[in-house]
């Protein structure tokens, strides 16, 4: 196995909903869908974010598009109107996920 970055294999967007965070992290390859399912789980992105999710984090599959939609809620601070938080939209949260270091097959070609 190697470890490389999300960012290699997958890209992102995101942004809020009130004070949850939605993410979506999208395959750069079919074949690289696979590996977000078993890798992105609610259980790592919401250690990923640490103290930053204070809430749940839900996961949605979309195979049809090699796409996760992740919802972390309480992640906001109280969301865009009401937060202290410099990124009060969570627009920067995809660029954050992106940069998770995980384990792949060494003959996985990025």
């Amino acid at each position: 196995m190697k470890t490389i970055r999300l960012f290699d294999i997958a890209h992102g967007r995101s942004g809020d909903k009130g004070d949850t965070s939605n993410i979506g992290i999208i395959a750069r390859k079919p074949e690289f869908y696979p590996i977000l399912v078993e890798t992105l789980t609610p259980e790592t992105v919401k250690s990923w974010f640490g103290p930053i999710c204070k809430g749940k984090v839900e996961r949605f599959e979309l195979p049809n598009i090699q796409a996760l939609n992740f919802l972390l809620h309480e992640a906001l601070g109280g969301g865009g109107t009401v937060t202290l938080k410099l990124d009060a939209q969570g627009k920067t949260m995809a660029a954050a996920l992106l940069k998770m270091e995980i384990q792949v097959p060494d003959e996985l070609e990025v």
